[in-house]
């Protein structure tokens, strides 16, 4: 604790930065959280510095202890923003302030390095046409000689010669990237991975970070790796002390992503044909879980889309089918453990069908914290059924395998929802007569909200229905966006939603209306920050992330309270869940998940001090229903008001203050 106070100061003048508060707390209790081994739970607001304020007692900690502290982030525009800005700028500022010059590493899942084994065709092909296009065009009738190459091709070639000169293998540092298609050819996972036995090993991009994470103070990563670390069957993670989380709200969420197995007919057939390419099991063995996939899809498409209360009969005989038939052929396939070289289609033949038998096996045992539905998803006119399991709650996981291993800092601008840290609390484990004990606080935010900021309820439409948007919730937005003069973010509860609004206010107005999905996101969003009059439209990934300080973000428009969908598997099963425990199932997961939402979404409009707006909801469920003060109090301090008069004069302001 000792020290980070001048620590801080001298970090935050090395940046050009100012004196906040909040910041000076948080970095005070982290400190205290870290020296003594006790959990923090801290709420800092947009424009805090929190970065910084656990940063810097991070650095200080590890260099007077020799703990070694990880720091997870659920994006890698944050990853990025603290391994390339933040740590550099940080450690030279405050290096000759500690007791020895801090080190820090990133590290990232084995997916993002490029592996050089199967770059250099060590693996076998998962796809084939690689390097040329072999579609229904002319070019396929042509010798291949005399076909150019494909940009799959061009792709893997600049990817050839990015590895000539590359330190680090790592596919962020490649720039401009390239096609998921297109690194999926020269990279692996951890399961396809030959390990030590690989003869690139020695210069293998993955291993390399590896060991430089195990010699750094600090390590950067996700969190979907310290999920990973925390409950797979190895450590990938180097040892450490400590792990500070940063946008802690959507940990639960990728926990839960990390811990959720599918079974496809696809899957199996893959699996199958991997295997028959090495050669080195009877076809006959290998029919066996071909013919265990073939009764597996029967039964996925003759069973009920949705949470699976009740199985069928010949579904639940068809996965232990599939489970053996898997079981067998890992069996005959070997380890290939008394080769002297090792076999790279052994191995990627195996962890296909481990991929299947585990997922086979774990729903087969029907756990009682697993629950399992069908689902089907449709892409180019094909349908796949699959069959889903996913963990009922990540909570007692997160307990056992993060909270008990290490002292936890875990931060959000979002985390005391309707005002209270007890939702977020007992969805990270922290609830309960055996959960470990924690502290928390909310150290605010720098804005001042009430001046900077309205929050609209247009409590005179009327409630939004299934349908889509009515033609008086369209009027609305269009009487806003005129008043504003555009610098609009429209954030949808659905893609179709967002595509109606779009075409509507394109009609309606000569405003610039930029849509999700028609171009990349990041462009989208450099395009909206661009031009005081464009306005963007989209969905779910909008609602968290976008950072447009400045008057080209000076209305956010919300369209309705982003519930979750009534019919979502795990949402119904943990809906029943919290129901047969007591608490009320609705406040416990659908109001939750809309509270941090709407915390999310209308945190988008204040980014600066100097930043003014709107943010206006157009659902007057937020001002009439019962569960509306509990939504209300997860929001920004914002003045509030029904009436639209005031807000379109206040816009009207606002547009014409600096045109």
């Amino acid at each position: 604790m000792s020290g980070v106070g001048p620590l801080l100061e001298a970090a935050v003048a090395a940046v050009g930065g100012t004196e906040r508060e909040g910041q000076t707390t948080m970095a005070a209790a982290v400190a205290s959280a870290l020296d003594g081994g006790s959990h923090l739970l801290v709420q800092a607001g947009t424009g805090t510095g929190k970065s910084l304020a656990y940063l810097v007692p991070a650095l200080d900690h590890a260099t007077r202890t020799g703990d070694r502290v990880i720091v997870s982030t659920a994006t890698l525009a944050l990853q990025a923003q603290i391994v390339d800005r933040d740590l550099p700028r940080l450690i030279r500022a405050i290096k000759g302030d500690l007791t020895r010059r801090p080190s820090a590493a990133v590290l990232k899942g084995r997916r993002n390095y490029v592996c050089r084994h199967k770059l250099d065709g060590g693996f076998p092909d998962d796809e084939a046409g690689l390097l040329f296009d072999f579609g229904a065009d002319q070019t396929a009738s042509r010798p291949p000689a005399e076909r150019g190459p494909s940009q799959l091709g061009e792709e893997i070639t600049r990817i050839r010669s990015w590895v000539r000169t590359t330190e680090t293998g790592d596919r962020d540092d490649l720039v401009p990237g390239v096609s998921d298609r297109a690194w999926s050819q020269v990279s692996v996972n951890a399961f396809d991975c030959l390990g030590s036995k690989c003869p690139a090993f020695e210069e293998c991009f993955a291993e390399i970070a590896k060991i430089r994470a195990g010699g750094a103070d600090v390590v950067v990563t996700n969190h979907a790796l310290l999920a990973i670390d925390a409950f797979g069957d190895h450590a990938v993670l180097p040892e450490h002390s400590a792990v500070i989380i940063d946008e802690a709200h959507e940990l639960r969420d990728r926990v839960t992503n990390a811990l959720t197995g599918s079974l496809t007919g696809a899957m199996i057939d893959h699996a199958a044909s991997a295997v028959r390419r090495t050669g080195l099991v009877q076809d006959g063995v290998i029919g066996l879980l071909e013919t265990a996939g073939a009764a597996l899809v029967k039964a996925l498409d003759a069973a009920e889309e949705g949470l699976l209360t009740r199985w069928p009969q010949a579904l639940a005989s068809a996965v232990v089918q599939v489970r053996d038939a898997a079981r067998q052929l890992i069996a005959d396939l070997g380890t290939g453990s008394g080769e002297a070289e090792p076999d790279a289609g052994r191995q990627l033949a195996r962890a296909r069908a481990l991929e299947v038998f585990d997922v086979a096996t774990r729903i087969s045992d029907e756990a009682d914290n697993d629950v399992a539905w069908v689902t089907r998803s449709t892409f180019r006119e094909r349908t796949t059924t699959s069959l889903v399991v996913a963990p009922l709650s990540v909570a007692g996981t997160m307990r056992s395998g993060i909270f008990e291993k290490s002292t936890v800092v875990a931060t959000s601008a979002t985390l005391a929802l309707g005002g209270r840290f007890d939702a977020v609390a007992g969805a990270l484990g922290l609830a309960g007569p055996d959960a470990p004990r924690y502290d928390a606080i909310d150290v605010g935010s720098p804005f001042d909200y009430s001046a900077q900021g309205i929050l609209y309820v247009a409590s005179h439409l009327p409630r939004p229905g299934r349908s889509g948007a009515s033609a008086e919730a369209l009027d609305e937005l269009e009487e806003l966006l005129r008043a504003s003069g555009g610098g609009a973010l429209g954030l949808f509860s659905s893609r179709a939603a967002a595509q109606v609004a779009a075409e509507e206010m394109r009609r309606r107005t000569d405003l610039p209306i930029l849509s999700q999905g028609e171009d990349g996101l990041s462009s989208l969003v450099k395009r909206f920050g661009a031009d005081d009059e464009a306005c963007l439209f989209g969905t779910l990934s909008l609602w968290q992330g976008v950072d447009v300080p400045g008057r080209t973000c000076r209305l956010v428009v919300i369209d309705r309270i982003p519930f979750p969908r009534p019919d979502d598997p795990l949402v119904r099963a943990r809906t029943e869940s919290a129901q047969r425990a007591g608490a009320n199932g609705f406040m416990s997961v659908s109001a939750s998940h809309a509270a941090l939402l709407l915390a999310q979404g209308a945190g988008r409009l204040i980014r600066s001090t100097g930043d003014r707006g709107v943010v206006a909801v157009l659902d007057e469920r937020l001002r009439t229903a019962r569960y509306g003060g509990f939504l209300a109090a997860s929001l920004p301090p914002m003045w509030r008001t029904e009436d639209p008069a005031l807000v379109r004069g206040a816009l009207e302001r606002l547009r014409d203050a600096d045109a």
